[in-house]
């Protein structure tokens, strides 16, 4: 990211077009229409890509078997709906539909140059949204481009797409926050691993994706100065423990300046998911917040990755500051 932090990405209007693309696993029509649905009730325009209800076989074109990890199209395919996305001038916000796997394959057919010319424009840089698997869009436009992107749940997603209850509201009052540039609520945790206060630009996201971009020309650039948000999914604590390990190894960690954790849903006993975490980056000895309600799980809070933020361990608070981004 560039010194001085990266500039906000410009707050939505009614009536702002929209493009969801699907840049990694395949999509439920269903959900997907469902889902736009909601955005749709958002105000805003909301068009889908060419490609995005297309389905391959992970080992590329050919019979698609359900048996076998598929992916929403072609890697140039999926790429191409990207890139068209963000360079039409009418799109003021790129969707990710889900999230699942090949996020990372498309990274290699992007046209950067054409991406960098069109990120910002006459109301500022543009909006990217998605999470999880679009953890490696986030890194990638977020530190090439120096904006913010937004993490939160995606149309395709089963809370927003069939969701309802408590949850589903309040993660469409934070989307809609996020979005629209209504002040922002701080975002509670429910334990502290580490006290103590902290402020700094957000970094982070899904830790497989992070870890997995290491080395890589995408790859997160490192942690000093910021707090890092860190979630994920399906991921048995000792494999929690070896990418937190590798990070820290690769001086991804140092001079970090807080932590802030997600709930790690499904990933085994929560007591050891929170010892590992505190054996691993107790050390730093940087404020660590655990189960803020963002990424994976029942409630998916919206966070602006790259904007300046405040950390509150003792109080169990993470502030974002006020959004910087053009309206």
């Amino acid at each position: 990211m560039r010194s001085g932090g990266a500039r906000g990405f410009a707050r939505l209007r009614p009536g702002d077009r929209v493009a969801v693309i699907a840049p990694s696993g395949p999509v439920d029509p269903g959900r997907l229409e469902s889902g736009c649905e909601v955005l749709r009730d958002l105000g805003l325009d909301v068009v889908v890509t060419k490609h995005a209800l297309d389905r391959v076989n992970l080992g590329g074109a050919g019979q698609v078997r359900d048996d076998w990890q598929r992916l929403a199209g072609a890697d140039a395919d999926r790429a191409a709906d990207l890139q068209a996305a963000w360079c039409d001038p009418e799109v003021r916000a790129v969707v990710c539909a889900r999230g699942g796997y090949g996020a990372t394959r498309v990274l290699d057919h992007l046209d950067w140059t054409a991406l960098a010319e069109a990120a910002v424009t006459d109301r500022g840089p543009k909006l990217l949204h998605g999470s999880s698997d679009i953890t490696a869009l986030h890194t990638a436009f977020g530190e090439r481009f120096g904006i913010t992107t937004s993490f939160g749940p995606m149309p395709a997603g089963v809370l927003l797409s069939e969701g309802a209850g408590d949850d589903h509201e309040a993660s469409l009052a934070s989307l809609r926050s996020a979005w629209f540039g209504s002040a922002p609520a701080a975002v509670k945790g429910t334990h502290a691993l580490s006290p103590g206060r902290a402020e700094g630009l957000l970094t982070g996201g899904t830790l497989a994706l992070l870890t997995a971009m290491l080395g890589t020309p995408c790859a997160p650039a490192p942690a000093a100065g910021r707090i890092v948000f860190l979630e994920d999914v399906a991921e048995a604590p000792y494999r929690i423990d070896r990418m937190l390990t590798q990070l820290l190894q690769a001086g991804w960690f140092g001079g970090a300046a807080g932590v802030v954790l997600g709930p790690w849903t499904d990933c085994g006993d929560p007591a050891e998911a929170d010892a590992v975490v505190a054996d691993r980056l107790g050390p730093l000895g940087v404020p660590i917040l655990a189960g803020v309600p963002a990424g994976h799980g029942p409630r998916q809070l919206t966070l602006e990755l790259g904007a300046r933020v405040q950390l509150d361990a003792d109080a169990g608070v993470l502030t974002l500051q006020a959004p910087a981004g053009g309206v």
